[in-house]
């Protein structure tokens, strides 16, 4: 369990720690080490970089550039790898325990959105906005297999065997890994707006999805699941609606948490249908947030994501900042409801 008593205080409004040097620009994608306290952060400024959150602090590591922004990144199972994505329509493998220069792995013919490394098959998989997903043995140069999506890859989620791919138009395209080249299921989003982001469950039983209008969906692919399903707003404020950026399951708890563009992110627990706590608002959006792998820090990025145009982009005020929090066990611990009487 990691301990955040010994990094730099701020004026964060949930105390949590800063990590520094900041990044230079807006943050794409957080993703910790299955295997250790490694955080990778990818950014806007073609940057990803590597921090080591050890005793209570935080020490930047290493750093290797993309030609354009980097808008996704994984990790491989082990722990020596990073894999990173973006507008150069390339992913690069940085094995970046040993020390090695980044290379080459997977080619799109547009932005590369999204990545996941799959250790049941050893393969990576990609999504784009070229409107496929391509599967990667990274010792070849030609992709294992091309699978065509309906439109661009907005979100992408995996939890062997279950893939989910979340594309323009809202439509939902479900994979069964063990049958990667042919769709399991093909559905239109509980949600009436953009998607946004998708994390699938523990259980592999169903999925989260989250849109760009303050709501996140709790789906199950099971059709006699589907009394399970429902939908419910966050990330409001009075008549402002917020998009909802980033979901992240507990690895311990399997209680959920949400990031949103209003600054905000709060822990779920989907099985009693409750918040299990709110936290106060940063200054700018939350674009994306992670935990680590025994969920004991929970990362987030504070920083403008364009959400309201270059004319809401005020360079003085536009800092970027990536924090921790230490989860309490309240906070992420599911609990049941307590009966209030109504009906």
């Amino acid at each position: 369990m990691a301990s955040l008593t010994g990094l730099t205080a701020n004026p964060n409004p949930n105390k949590s720690f800063e990590i520094l040097p900041n990044p230079g620009d807006s943050v794409s994608s957080l993703s910790f080490s299955p295997k250790s306290n490694l955080l990778v952060a990818t950014s806007w400024d073609n940057q990803v970089r590597c921090w080591e959150i050890v005793g209570g602090n935080s020490q930047p590591k290493v750093s290797i550039s993309h030609d354009q922004p980097v808008l996704c990144s994984a990790w491989k199972d082990d722990g020596t790898t990073v894999f990173s994505g973006g507008c150069d329509k390339q992913v690069k493998m940085w094995p970046l325990l040993s020390g090695g220069q980044p290379q080459t792995v997977a080619m799109h013919d547009a932005p590369v959105k999204e990545i996941a490394w799959i250790p049941q098959m050893n393969l990576l998989v990609s999504g784009s906005w070229d409107k496929t997903v391509r599967y990667w043995d990274t010792r070849q140069a030609n992709p294992v297999h091309i699978q065509q999506l309906p439109e661009r890859c907005f979100a992408l989620t995996v939890n062997y065997p279950l893939m989910i791919v979340g594309t323009a138009d809202r439509n939902l395209v479900v994979f069964n890994l063990q049958n990667p080249q042919t769709e399991f299921k093909r559905i239109q989003s509980p949600l009436k707006y953009q998607t946004r982001c998708l994390a699938a469950f523990p259980d592999q039983q169903g999925f989260l999805v989250g849109s760009i209008e303050g709501r996140v969906g709790v789906h199950h692919i099971d059709d006699s699941q589907q009394s399970k399903n429902f939908t419910f707003k966050c990330h409001r404020e009075g008549n402002d609606i917020f998009s909802v950026n980033s979901l992240n399951f507990h690895p311990v708890h399997h209680t959920f948490a949400t990031a949103g563009s209003d600054g905000a992110f709060n822990f779920w627990d989907k099985d009693s249908k409750q918040r299990l706590k709110a936290f106060s608002r940063c200054p700018l959006p939350i674009p994306c947030s992670t935990f680590n792998s025994d969920g004991s820090i929970f990362a987030y990025a504070v920083c403008y994501d364009w959400s309201r145009g270059a004319e809401n982009h005020n360079p003085a005020a536009a800092k970027t900042s990536i924090y921790l929090h230490s989860p309490q066990e309240s906070e992420v611990k599911g609990k049941p409801r307590i009966a209030t009487g109504r009906k």
